[in-house]
């Protein structure tokens, strides 16, 4: 491998929704950087079969519900 071209292979915290934190290796950020999710596996219909809610972590979810009330939303 040439050296110099290849990005910075480090140690992160990945923050879920549900507050747990668990460590991997990545290139994005800088080391002991924490990654906090939106949305993650563990709460995304997509990966549950749409059992499980998501959750409105910026109160996203509730400000479409009052601005769309009166539209059957």
């Amino acid at each position: 491998m040439r050296d110099g071209i290849h990005p910075d292979y480090h140690m992160i915290e990945v923050k879920m929704t549900d507050g747990s934190v668990f460590q991997t290796r990545t290139t994005w950020g800088k080391e002991g950087e924490q990654m906090a999710l939106d949305i993650d596996p563990l709460a995304h219909p997509a990966w549950t079969g749409g059992n499980s809610r998501l959750m409105d972590t910026g109160g996203r979810v509730s400000k479409f519900k009052n601005k769309y009330a009166g539209l059957g939303f």
